[in-house]
């Protein structure tokens, strides 16, 4: 697992501006929108970071998005703004992270997973709520790091049984 930075903070920022204003941009719901993202070939070029290189803004995203797949207007459930947009940081964030490609997120978990993990998970930090999302789905993703966490925490507990 590697440590958030600048460069990922902004590209966590591009997507959720990107998944955000898609609700007033693309006519499908918010499902489609959301594989047809994770799936498509500007999110390969968020994945390895190439889009820093250029000055594509959110909508310019929505755009090329739209110019792969077609316009379509399947679909009728859209969420609410505040919910893609989170759906979208953290999807870009576990991404960012775990070095995982946007296609292996979404594999991971679907959109309607985490609308519904909103409420409770949006006033955690994203990493928190990744954790969590993990936990409740039984997967390791840094095996080492949780057995170090572990160990930490049998650290603790048998330092507190001997006081």
């Amino acid at each position: 697992m590697k440590k958030m930075d600048k460069d990922g903070l902004i590209l966590c920022d591009l997507q959720a501006e990107a998944f955000e204003i898609s609700i007033d941009l693309c006519e499908t719901s918010s499902d489609i929108f959301v594989r047809r993202f994770m799936n498509s070939k500007v999110s390969k070029n968020i994945d390895n970071g190439g889009i820093l290189e250029t000055n594509l803004q959110s909508k310019d995203i929505i755009e090329d998005v739209n110019e792969e797949y077609g316009k379509s207007n399947y679909g009728s459930v859209k969420y609410t703004h505040d919910e893609m947009y989170w759906i979208g940081y953290i999807y870009r964030y576990f991404s960012y992270i775990y070095s995982l490609t946007s296609t292996q997120v979404y594999r991971l978990i679907k959109p309607k997973e985490l609308r519904d993990l909103f409420l409770p998970y949006h006033t955690l930090s994203p990493e928190q709520a990744i954790e969590r999302i993990l936990e409740a789905k039984h997967l390791l993703l840094d095996e080492k790091e949780e057995l170090q966490r572990q160990y930490q925490i049998f650290k603790r507990i048998r330092m507190e049984s001997k006081a």
